[in-house]
């Protein structure tokens, strides 16, 4: 029986599980608060299907798949499919008050996930206040049937989550650090896969352990799901191959640890190489900011060879990877700039060479002064804050995308400057206090269809110089050059690299320093950008893209889907 394209599209809005049939996977997220125990202390989570990390979505890359959200717990939540292009379909991206209202308490949402180009490893987090620091969980894009991996086939994958972990609860932690006006309480511990390592009190029992075959290799899928702080991540005795980031393969990399962002995401080739025994693989800060308190502890996890005597060797204590110092930028930001593009006939690369739309976007940690009444834990009695282009963003009360979509006017201004509207020497030692204070407001960026666009990221010395992980939503992007210091106009640009450049969707702009991206602005919709340090997105480090309609149907935002939630 043939079935005609009308009656196809009356099954997908009468029953998006008919769909199914028809190649498309359907999987429920339920959203619930769960008892946990951890560092000799318990307390109440929120969780998806109970477990956390959550579940592990794979797909084929060109997949659609629906996910259905449910929400069982008693705070507002929205899901986000981080490094998902979702090609003209902002409606299901996720971040709360951008392009969707909450999912209230009691309601469910079903997000249609749809990706194209992205092969590797990327991941799902909650993105309604700090929600994700235990709504986390990894997405696997298998290569398409036919295809294989460019590199050999590994014996085995393993998701490697590492995460932050507070012995207070989150939302408790969030609400009494916007109340205070200063800096969060840092973490009690760093984790991999949802445990500390036996480093900490009360966790050897569940330390979680990775076994291997002498011999063998092995794909590590890393994502880094922390709320405040880029990590160093290594293993003992072992080298690391990077192969791929942001779902997007690389050139082999072969390194002793890596630096990763909140957001960021590697897949790194492990192989078991070393004598028989039990090895640490360990992950601390990269903490860059003077006088910013950070976590200092380790988190561990245990590399462990079959065939190694457990009972005899019970009482020995594993090795520890040798990472770099908490502060040393030179070894985070080496790294990073090291990663090339694979860039082969199967993988081809796609620079933009003539920009239209050239932006200078600077990022700065600030303050407020302290108003009557509120409690301002901040610098000199102020309330810090943070800021793009001296814009401190402010949240809406309806979602961004549906105010764009049916025209509704007084939500968002358009008015998001193309260059910094303040220029000073950014990264100077000492910088005058009227630089500290920005703007509020709701301002937005407009990019029209199929531009070229270049963003010269400016990190700023302004309250507290540190890096600041950038990512950019409905979007992967080529970073095409990197360096300390103020941006030169007319001499850094001869550096770019236009060849092989990575393609990422989150990238830290360096200390005191500056990081360019390019991108063409082809998938029409309402995209947040923003800093992937949770406390510098709540204070302010943020924008968000409209890319306006194409000419022709297939460049067009899609319609919004019948069960999108409401603010009220």
């Amino acid at each position: 029986m043939k079935i005609s394209v009308l009656q196809v599209l009356a099954l997908f809005f009468l029953d998006i599980g008919v769909l199914h049939c028809y190649g498309w996977a359907r999987h429920t997220f339920v959203v619930q608060e769960t008892p946990y125990t951890k560092l000799c202390s318990t307390k109440t989570i929120l969780t998806v299907n109970g477990q956390i990390p959550g579940p592990t979505l794979h797909v084929t890359k060109g997949d659609t798949i629906v996910v259905e959200v449910r929400n069982k717990a008693n705070y507002n939540v929205t899901i986000h499919w981080h490094g998902v292009k979702q090609p003209r379909n902002p409606w299901s991206d996720g971040p709360e008050y951008i392009t969707q209202c909450p999912i209230q308490p009691g309601q469910k949402f079903r997000q249609k996930i749809e990706f194209s180009s992205e092969e590797g490893t990327l991941w799902w987090h909650a993105h309604s206040d700090w929600t994700r620091a235990t709504v986390y969980g990894a997405i696997v894009i298998h290569p398409k049937k036919g295809t294989s991996y460019p590199f050999p086939k590994p014996h085995a994958k393993v998701p490697i989550i590492l995460g932050e972990w507070w012995k207070k609860g989150i939302t408790e932690l969030y609400d009494e650090f916007l109340a205070s006006g200063g800096d969060p309480n840092v973490s009690d511990a760093y984790t991999i896969n949802g445990q500390p390592g036996d480093l900490y009190p009360c966790s050897k029992s569940e330390t979680f352990k990775f076994t291997v075959d002498h011999g063998k290799t092995y794909l590590l899928r890393i994502i880094n799901s922390a709320l405040q702080d880029i990590l160093f991540f290594g293993i003992a005795k072992h080298k690391l191959t990077v192969v791929g980031t942001d779902a997007s393969y690389t050139k082999p990399l072969k390194t002793d640890y890596i630096a990763i962002s909140p957001g960021q995401t590697f897949d790194v080739l492990l192989e078991a190489n070393q004598p028989l025994a039990d090895y640490y693989m360990a992950a601390k800060v990269y903490s860059s900011a003077l006088g910013v308190e950070y976590d200092n502890t380790t988190t561990t996890a245990v590399l462990h060879y079959n065939g190694y005597d457990d009972g005899r060797n019970s009482s020995s204590t594993p090795f520890l990877p040798d990472l770099p110092s908490f502060n040393d930028t030179n070894a985070s930001a080496n790294f990073t700039g090291s990663l090339r593009s694979l860039a082969d006939d199967g993988h081809p690369v796609h620079v933009p060479l003539n920009i239209s739309t050239p932006l200078m976007f600077t990022a700065s940690v600030n303050t407020f002064p302290c108003a009557n009444g509120e409690s301002c834990a901040g610098p000199n009695g102020s309330r810090l804050a943070a800021s793009l282009n001296n814009i401190s963003f402010q949240l809406p009360s309806t979602d961004i995308l549906s105010a764009y979509y049916y025209q509704i006017n007084g939500v968002y201004g358009d008015k998001f400057p193309n260059v910094p509207p303040l220029k000073f020497n950014f990264t100077a030692d000492v910088l005058p206090q009227y630089l500290l204070t920005p703007k509020k407001g709701t301002e937005v960026k407009v990019l029209k269809y199929n531009s070229t666009v270049e963003i010269v990221l400016q990190g700023t010395n302004l309250a507290a110089g540190t890096d600041h992980p950038m990512h950019i939503h409905g979007y992967s992007f080529y970073v095409v050059g990197w360096g300390f210091g103020n941006f030169d106009k007319d001499k850094d640009p001869l550096g770019y690299n236009l060849v092989d450049p990575p393609l990422q969707n989150t990238i830290a702009i360096p200390k005191n320093g500056w990081a360019t991206i390019r991108f063409k602005a082809n998938n029409p919709g309402v995209w947040f950008m923003h800093c992937h340090l949770e406390r510098h997105l709540s204070w302010g480090m943020d924008t968000t893209f409209i890319v306006k309609n194409g000419d022709h149907s297939d460049a067009k935002m899609l319609p919004p889907p019948p069960d999108m939630p409401s603010c009220s």
